[in-house]
């Protein structure tokens, strides 16, 4: 395997080849279908075979197409199943593996940046990764003071690569259609490269982690390794073992299963009321189930390259609109949107229409507990992604704030990633004990509620 592919012309050339290959299977397709086999077993074979094509390409090139197809890979339960299902496993494996760069190609960014005696800091220093990210990948090794570190070597290169990537896959938008039905992917992308300077500075992401640790430190639910070294380029910190999500989405019991989505939640909730940071990458690679002899398990977090900075937590706004909504107090939520920027002032639309638009999509909070599964998840991406669907049309004229955008995709993402599981979590409860806004005044005032600010 030869270094990370650096040429934007090689890079592009590979992107293309997507879409380009896809048309060139659908019109294989055609063929096989002319020559007498049938549609169904055609299709699945389609599908299998551009599922291979986009792990290829994608896991080659790291970068940007790497992190776009783990940014996909948690929506995979929005797609119809016969879509789907080739694509979870080639999609699964972006979470955990990809191709690794060589040996020396790592020993030189260790000697560039550790120094050239950098193998005295290590005990034990394992050459073959045991893992692999967009911009990076992980070694195991042991600190010279005896801990089990992971240490992030990132690839040369990977900065200029991320941008090039992005900005030729948001070219291919419209192209890349036909890879996964349904989705308007360049949003997703637009976003994914305003976040590439941070994504690359992993002083930023070692400050982040340290500030989750630091706050997690013997919390019996959650465990974030510590930062044990960082450079320009180098992340060392904590060992963590235990099962991936993925392998809880694959094959985990339903105990193991439930536990990880209450966790899940409870991360994703209580992280921004106590560090005033929201962990933005929720897929499942960067998630571990530990073992736990008091609890049963907890739930480990790795890689905090991107966060969003929420000094007061999650904007109040949200609890307010969710329990508004939830009261069905369609004009005081309608108002309160208006004033939030999610409707434009030169839009009108009618109150009892958002509430209806808005239902559906939090029925998890309307009850004690709730089952999520893939067939939830599709009926609300089939419900408000159909254009003859009232709830589309709705959707088209709502806007989303700029400084909504990475809660509203970690939200999602989350979400999709309680459907893989499909988990039964007790959602409510982490609302009203994590979430400003959501309880009323009153309820804060005279001690009946939880919520993490009374």
């Amino acid at each position: 395997m030869s270094d990370l592919p650096r040429k934007a012309v090689t890079r592009t050339a590979k992107l293309a080849a997507l879409p380009l290959g896809f048309a060139g299977r659908a019109t294989w397709g055609l063929g096989k279908r002319i020559g007498g086999k049938s549609a169904e077993i055609v299709g699945r074979e389609l599908q299998q075979r551009t599922a291979e094509q986009l792990f290829k390409v994608l896991g080659e090139l790291k970068g940007g197409a790497m992190k776009f197809g783990q940014a996909l890979s948690v929506f995979e339960s929005a797609l119809p199943e016969e879509v789907a299902g080739p694509y979870r496993a080639a999609l699964t494996k972006l979470q955990e593996a990809a191709p690794p760069m060589p040996t020396r190609t790592v020993h030189s960014v260790l000697e560039e940046r550790l120094g050239e005696e950098w193998p005295e800091l290590f005990l034990e220093f394992e050459d073959k990764p045991s893992a692999a990210a967009s911009i990076g990948q992980v070694h195991h090794a042991v600190w010279h003071d005896g801990r089990e570190v992971a240490v992030k070597v990132q690839y040369p290169g990977a900065g200029e690569a991320l941008l090039s990537d992005l900005t030729q896959l948001s070219r291919f938008a419209r192209l890349l259609g036909p890879l996964i039905p349904g989705m308007d992917i360049k949003p997703l992308i637009a976003e994914l490269r305003d976040r590439v300077s941070e994504e690359l500075d992993y002083g930023l992401e070692a400050q982040a982690q340290t500030a989750h640790a630091e706050e997690f430190a013997g919390d019996p639910d959650v465990l974030v390794p510590a930062v044990v070294h960082q450079c320009d380029q180098v992340l060392v910190t904590e060992w963590i073992d235990g099962i991936p999500m993925s392998e809880v989405i694959a094959e985990g019991t339903h105990e193991q299963r439930d536990r990880a989505g209450q966790l899940l939640a409870r991360f994703l909730f209580s992280g921004p009321a106590r560090t005033g940071l929201l962990h933005a990458d929720p897929h499942p690679g960067n998630f571990r189930l530990l073992p736990d002899e008091k609890n049963g398990w907890r739930l480990g977090v790795l890689d905090f390259g991107t966060v969003d900075r929420l000094p007061g937590g999650l904007p109040s706004t949200i609890g307010e609109s969710l329990r508004m909504t939830l009261d069905g107090e369609a004009e005081a939520v309608y108002e309160l949107l208006c004033e939030e920027g999610f409707v434009k002032e030169s839009i009108e639309l009618e109150p009892d229409a958002v509430l209806d638009y808005l239902l559906p999509i939090i029925e998890p909070a309307q009850v004690d507990e709730f089952t999520f599964t893939r067939g939830w998840m599709r009926s609300q991406a089939a419900r408000v992604g159909d254009p003859r669907s009232p709830a589309y049309q709705l959707g088209k004229r709502l806007n989303l704030p700029p400084s909504y955008l990475l809660i509203h995709r970690v939200t999602l993402s989350t979400i999709g990633v309680l459907c893989q599981l499909g988990a039964t979590v007790r959602l409510r409860d982490e609302l009203e004990e994590w979430l400003p806004g959501f309880l009323p005044e009153d309820e804060l005032a005279d001690g009946t509620g939880t919520a993490a600010e009374a």
